[in-house]
């Protein structure tokens, strides 16, 4: 029967998606160390799945660059590699260069307030020293662009190569440096509420290539 074949088609879908988000997430936090092996048998254990979606969930995340694979020897957590990190940091900022560049004359003043909201949230977080909370308010600023602008491509770029740099980001959050951050953000603000598409989109730019790429790991 079609429904019921659909419905199920979701629901293991809605898994695959939960099992890569939790151990991308246990990647991006530190929870999972860089060189860490990844055991299937103790994933399936944590996220109560099969080996299954534990697999493809590793899969994606290897094609992300967040993790390593010998067939037939061991899966690990990826080191921070610097090479890998420019790479994602270069597409990155391209991508969010473009959403904001098409998202400015569409943006409404509900959407340019939930930007300033967002980068007060950021600024907080920052002086708190609480970096998840820096990086889920970091997501919230760009994420109004980057929704708006409407792009599924986009989306789904930045969908794989954020992460990457998001490990970089959890050292760089932890730091004075990262304060620089605030400013950019008022500034593409500041131009897209004049709207100057161009000028926002280099700040975006600029705002995602000044991530340091000198990376333990």
């Amino acid at each position: 029967m079609p429904v019921p074949a659909a419905a199920a088609s979701a629901q293991r879908q809605l898994l695959r998606d939960s099992v890569f988000h939790r151990i991308r997430d246990a990647i991006i936090d530190g929870t999972l160390e860089p060189g860490e092996r990844l055991l299937d048998a103790e994933l399936g254990a944590w996220l109560g799945v099969s080996r299954t979606p534990i697999r493809e969930a590793l899969a994606r995340l290897e094609a992300a660059g967040l993790v390593e694979t010998k067939p037939g020897r061991y899966t690990i957590v990826s080191p921070i590699d610097p090479r890998t990190v420019r790479d994602a940091q270069a597409v990155t900022a391209a991508m969010h260069e473009l959403a904001v560049r098409v998202a400015v004359p569409a943006l409404t003043d509900a959407d340019l307030a939930a930007m300033r909201e967002a980068n007060e949230r950021f600024a907080a977080a920052l002086a708190a020293g609480d970096v998840v909370a820096a990086i889920a308010a970091d997501d919230a600023f760009h994420g109004v662009p980057v929704e708006r602008a409407g792009n599924a491509a986009v989306r789904a770029v930045l969908d794989q190569y954020t992460p990457v740099l998001r490990r970089v980001e959890r050292i760089r959050f932890a730091s004075l440096v990262g304060r620089e951050s605030v400013a950019q953000h008022a500034r593409i603000v500041e131009f897209a509420a004049a709207g100057d598409a161009e000028g926002a989109a280099l700040e975006a730019r600029r705002n995602w290539t000044t991530l340091s790429v000198h990376a333990e790991g």
